[in-house]
């Protein structure tokens, strides 16, 4: 048996679960991430491959699809150490290396889905609205658009380079940021409200974008008749699947971040409903970065551009990008001219 402090408001309240239950994520957690970080690597790694070596035309979607590489492939490169420590059951890295380590992982995460949703939005304008002054903009200004965006995502984590979140010693040692402290600073109490807070918004705002992306385009490709039928019932299924994967990956983040929310609200007392949303909350971490291993497969290789650069390649067969390239994105690439 493990026992377990739940603390609220400055209460402290000492409750017994077994251990079984406290080390749940442990068990869950490092196979999932295990995948992602495989899956995903090798798909990053083979689209920078791409953008650095095969890629001549630099337009500004190309430019966003970049970014968005960069942001998954660094928040990817951060699971490792986390998959040691779960492994081990304790972090033997030190402070600066979890302080790290935390600050590539939600910075990168957030940049992903805010890169994902310009994205969207930019395909959104080139489909339905093509002579609007947006599908002018230069590689410059596209550029300016990502440092933007990478701004406005990062700095809201930059607190977590400045607090320390190691916690207990030896071979009981923590790098750990979700769960309170009877010794946590107020500081550490609003970082991670803030963190809670930003993880809803991560996944509502962006889904309502895709979602109105989405549905427009389907509806645009549907009344114009562009393309063969089999084309365009082709795009409205990819646009489905595109809003699926998002909220299978991010959906369950926000729900149990809710469910800590409500507990610590109307239910201070309950602590075995506060470690069961807890747990939960960390295992649903493993789907939020199963998204940056599917992105290379639904945004960057489904690009004909990057289908015309994987054909004319030296990668093996077993990944050349014309073997994944069908998915299209959105699929109206190949109904448009849109990068």
């Amino acid at each position: 048996m493990v026992i377990r402090n739940c603390i609220y408001s400055h209460t402290v309240t000492t409750i017994t679960l077994t251990s079984q239950w406290a080390h749940f994520h442990c068990l869950i957690l490092p196979p999932v991430l295990a995948v992602d970080v495989v899956l995903g690597l090798l798909g990053n790694v083979v689209a920078l491959w791409i953008f650095c070596f095969k890629l001549k035309a630099w337009n500004p979607n190309n430019l966003f699809l970049f970014s968005l590489v960069i942001a998954d492939f660094l928040a990817l490169v951060s699971l490792p150490l986390r998959i040691d420590a779960l492994l081990r059951g304790y972090w033997v890295f030190g402070d600066a290396i979890c302080r790290i380590n935390l600050f590539l992982m939600f910075s990168n995460r957030t940049a992903s889905i805010a890169l994902l949703t310009v994205v969207a939005v930019y395909r959104y304008f080139k489909v339905v609205h093509p002579h609007h002054r947006f599908n002018r903009m230069t590689r410059r200004q596209a550029a300016v658009v990502s440092l933007f965006v990478w701004l406005l995502v990062v700095a809201p984590r930059v607190p977590l380079l400045a607090f320390n979140h190691i916690k207990g010693s030896g071979d009981r040692t923590q790098c750990f940021f979700f769960t309170s402290y009877k010794e946590a600073s107020r500081a550490i109490v609003v970082l991670v409200a803030m963190h809670r807070i930003l993880t809803v918004l991560e996944f509502v705002v962006p889904l309502a974008l895709l979602l109105f992306c989405s549905v427009r385009i389907s509806r645009f490709l549907r009344q114009r008749q562009m393309g063969k039928p089999d084309k365009v019932r082709k795009a409205m299924r990819v646009c489905a699947a595109i809003v699926a994967v998002f909220m299978v990956c991010f959906l369950p983040t926000t729900v149990t971040t809710i469910g800590l929310w409500a507990v610590r609200s109307y239910r201070p007392w309950d602590c075995n409903a506060f470690y069961t949303f807890t747990q939960l909350n960390i295992v649903s971490l493993g789907l939020n970065f199963l998204n940056s291993a599917l992105d290379p497969i639904v945004y960057v290789f489904s690009s004909s551009m990057f289908r015309k650069n994987g054909q004319k390649s030296r990668l093996p067969a077993e990944i050349r990008l014309d073997r994944v390239g069908h998915l299209g994105i959105f699929g109206i690439l190949h109904l448009v001219n849109c990068v």
